[in-house]
């Protein structure tokens, strides 16, 4: 499983950052469009997307891994 993708906010906007590197991946004007740049990443490298609010907190996780969870996701 890949390193998870945060999507956090940015003096700029919004940006995609893998856990570990001391720079952002992309930076975009808004959140939506982090999301949307992050999903691809994490389906291809089986990690999880954490996505955080404006208050840098986290919001939300979406795993696109190998999750032993039988529950899914019913928000989508």
């Amino acid at each position: 499983m890949g390193k998870n993708i945060h999507v956090t906010p940015h003096q700029n906007g919004w940006q995609v950052k893998r856990v570990g590197n001391s720079k952002a991946t992309k930076i975009t004007e808004t959140q939506q469009e982090a999301i949307k740049y992050a999903i691809p990443i994490a389906k291809n490298e089986k990690s999880e997307v954490v996505i955080h609010g404006k208050d840098g907190r986290i919001r939300d996780k979406d795993s696109y891994g190998n999750d032993p969870s039988t529950i899914k996701d019913k928000k989508f």
